[in-house]
């Protein structure tokens, strides 16, 4: 494939005229930093993040805004904006009375630094100022505590009130630097003594203390030129000024972030210092180093398809727009959360009842809902980007042992409890905990109707994991511990519940009685929850296939015995159609979640070329309930549901709904759906779906094109297990070409489109 023929190049965004505000922002971005990047009445601006800066309120704070304004003013007049793919930049170019300039925005993947290239006909004068509204302490109301931890517990918070604390920002080293350091008593403290651990709270981690995160912004040739104030859309700011001793034609902007645990704001400042000098040094190479990344990822894999003139065409490229967003993150301290990723801007710009700071997302930002995470990570198995899962698995390694404290202070026994609505410190999160919970309940369950007895989501990371080892070939050792102590909390646990009821702690079968279970949000106090058996059933087998380096004998043979202890999975019909059960029985119904299509996806026990096909096919047909709650919008996946089935039809259908434009200048900023802009499951449960209409696998088999319309033309590259990768062109119905690496692992292709 030549330059000039990459996909990515076709899917450039370019944008002719300013935008009107920060609504019609582009991501821009790279290592663990994303920007919003926007022109609006002649200045360049542009919001920044970073993962893991969560302030005492384990609320997931913007570093800032920065503004930038030349003098004469080129963006004044005719603005263009583009975001070139190739490279992970901006570049924004503006042209007025016979004066024009160009700047490149960009952020190296490998160092916390954001760069500002310009570059300008004539010598030019230049304005940077970083804002920020965080100059006071701000107590929060309402609403706006959905953005961090306490939510609707917020009179839980000490003193009776949430409050987010002022940064510490000065003029220092010829430029401005800032940072939010987290004080006195935090969230993490808050939710242990609420859930009963302060005799084994040293054992807890507890992330949030002391944390500090900041920068240091610089610009070539200029000096600090005092503060200003304003407001932007619904909130007021502050800003800090750097103006140029003189006109230059060229000029680089530099913005260099540091996160660190200290005790002293004073430790993190020398911390700053080195991060900045470590930026110095490499700056010559850095953009070429950085380009180099960008272009090793978009080789990696890709979707192309059709041309301009067909609606599917911005199927495809709405699938690289937002696997670009998910690039921006390859190397979080956190993983790239659902509610927004890297990208939130003004909250009232997405809902007009929220008048709240650029720093508010709704449901939260340290914590993590795995339903709603797993959607960002599944399609990076078939994208071949395994570097971008290591966030989301190191964030679960970190919390095991907490997880195991869960189990045996609460109930005594072994394995890891895993809750849904997770702290990233790992326990559940305080309000959804439930604060009005009864003295005599249970305290390892959360009180909360729809999120009790919920914990097997964490099963699909479990099995993320292994499959990395299935995918690429990863060492996957550290691990085992993880997925094997997951495994044995539902073993022990339920029969640990059962002897509370009885003599016996298996039915009449030898089965575990996985009562009380929950299928998802959605069939609550079930009885056998058939998503629960699905995930264990195919975790223990993925695990029992291991090589024999990974599990000791003895572990082996514990987890044979799981597997024989699973019950089978719940049956049902609907006029007649022999259909699969969300469980064997439930007590009522919470959300619209079709669990009963799990054991399809993401389980896989039911699919194309597998046994039972037609049973889980009447399930998505008759089912009233998965009828009944069918939709495209937000992590809704029933796109994904009929690409597995085979139902090309639908599938398509499905498919450019949900990788249709969202209602945003940016394509790919889809939502609020269920959660916020831009939805990231939105995004994630949309690449799942399109590659699974490409791309199905059964062991060794390969289905291609199990899902596709023969009308579709498609270029695309995706990996498959045993490191293998499949890049095929289809033309006019006809399979044009095929290239299977390694090329042994093409007599396993099976074409469904023949």
């Amino acid at each position: 494939m030549t330059a000039q023929q990459t996909p990515v190049d076709g899917y450039d965004v370019v944008w002719n005229g300013a935008s009107l505000d920060a609504s019609a922002s582009m991501p821009c971005g790279g290592g663990d930093i994303g920007l919003n990047v926007w022109v609006e009445n002649g200045d360049l601006l542009f919001y920044f993040a970073r993962s893991g800066s969560f302030d005492e309120n384990n609320a997931l704070l913007k570093g800032g805004r920065i503004r930038v304004r030349l003098r004469p003013n080129p963006l004044e007049g005719m603005v263009r904006q583009e975001l070139v793919l190739r490279d992970g930049a901006v570049v924004v170019s503006g042209k007025a009375g016979g004066v024009s300039v160009n700047s490149r925005v960009w952020v190296d993947v490998f160092r916390p630094a954001v760069h500002v290239d310009m570059d300008g006909s004539r010598p030019l004068d230049a304005e940077v100022t970083y804002e920020s509204w965080r100059t006071a302490d701000r107590a929060l109301s309402g609403k706006e505590n959905n953005a961090n931890s306490y939510k609707w517990g917020f009179r839980h918070a000490p003193g009776g009130r949430v409050v987010t604390r002022r940064d510490s920002i000065h003029f220092a080293s010829g430029g401005v630097e800032f940072f939010h350091h987290n004080e006195g008593e935090t969230v993490f403290d808050v939710t242990v003594h609420q859930q009963g651990l302060d005799p084994v709270k040293s054992e807890l981690r507890d992330p949030l203390r002391g944390l500090t995160f900041g920068g240091l912004l610089l610009g070539t040739d200029m000096v600090p030129g005092g503060k200003t104030t304003g407001r932007y859309i619904d909130t007021d700011f502050e800003g800090w000024r750097l103006i140029s001793r003189r006109a230059a034609k060229e000029r680089h902007i530099l913005l260099v972030l540091h996160t660190e645990q200290v005790s002293a704001g004073r430790d993190w400042e020398e911390g700053l210092r080195s991060a900045v000098a470590g930026v110095r040094m490499q700056e010559r190479t850095a953009q070429e180093v950085t380009r180099r990344w960008w272009s090793v990822f978009w080789k990696r894999s890709f979707i192309c398809i059709g041309d301009k003139t067909s609606p599917e065409w911005k199927v495809g490229r709405n699938y690289q727009l937002f696997r670009y967003m998910l690039g921006c993150n390859a190397y979080g301290s956190e993983p790239t959360k659902f509610n927004g990723g890297l990208f939130t801007y003004d909250p009232s710009l997405v809902d007009p009842s929220v008048q709240a700071t650029p720093d508010f997302r709704n449901w939260g930002g340290g914590t993590m809902t795995a339903q709603n995470q797993r959607l960002v990570y599944w399609p990076m198995l078939r994208s071949g980007d395994f570097e971008l899962m290591k966030p989301q698995f190191e964030f679960y390694l970190r919390s095991l042992k907490t997880a195991e404290l869960r189990s045996r202070i609460y109930w005594g026994h072994g394995g890891a409890c895993f809750t849904e609505q997770l702290e990233d410190f790992g326990l559940p999160n305080s309000a959804e905990y439930g604060w009005d919970m009864p003295a005599d309940h249970d305290k390892g369950v959360e009180y909360n109707a729809w999120l009790e007895y919920e914990w097997d989501t964490v099963l699909e990371f479990c099995q993320m994991m292994l499959e990395t080892e299935r995918y690429s070939g990863a060492d996957i050792h550290p691990y085992i511990p993880f997925i094997e102590s997951c495994l044995r909390f539902f073993d022990e646990h339920y029969q640990y519940l059962a002897r509370l009821r009885g003599r016996r702690a298996l039915d009449g079968e030898g089965h575990l009685i996985l009562y009380p279970g929950s299928a998802g949000e959605t069939y609550k106090m079930a009885y056998d929850a058939s998503s629960t058996i699905a995930g264990l059933h195919t975790v223990l087998t993925r695990l029992l296939e291991l090589p024999s380096k990974y599990l000791a004998d003895s572990s082996r043979t514990y987890f044979t015995g799981m597997l024989r202890r699973l019950p089978p999975l719940a049956f049902g019909s609907f006029d007649g159609h022999p259909t699969i059960a969300p469980a064997r029985v439930w007590e009522r119904v919470n959300n619209k979640e079709t669990m009963q299509l799990y054991p399809v996806f993401p389980w896989g026990i039911y699919g194309v070329g597998r046994p039972g096909l037609d049973t889980a096919i009447n399930t998505y047909k008759y089912d009233t309930d998965a009828i009944r709650f069918r939709s495209y919008i937000g992590w809704k996946q029933d796109n994904i549901f009929a690409a597995r089935l085979g139902l090309t039809s639908e599938a398509a259908s499905l498919t450019l709904k949900k990788l249709a434009d969202g209602p945003r200048r940016f394509p790919a900023f889809w939502g609020p759906g269920f959660d916020w802009v831009p939805d990231h499951n939105w995004g994630g449960s949309g690449m799942i779906g399109l590659q699974e209409m490409l791309l199905q696998t059964d062991g060794k088999k390969i289905y291609l094109f199990p899902a596709w319309p023969a009308a579709w033309d498609v270029h695309f590259k995706l990996y498959a297990p045993y490191s293998t990768t499949v890049e095929a062109e289809l033309r006019a119905g006809k399979l044009v070409s095929l290239k299977v690496l390694p090329e042994e692992r093409r007599g396993d292709i099976i074409n469904l489109l023949r």
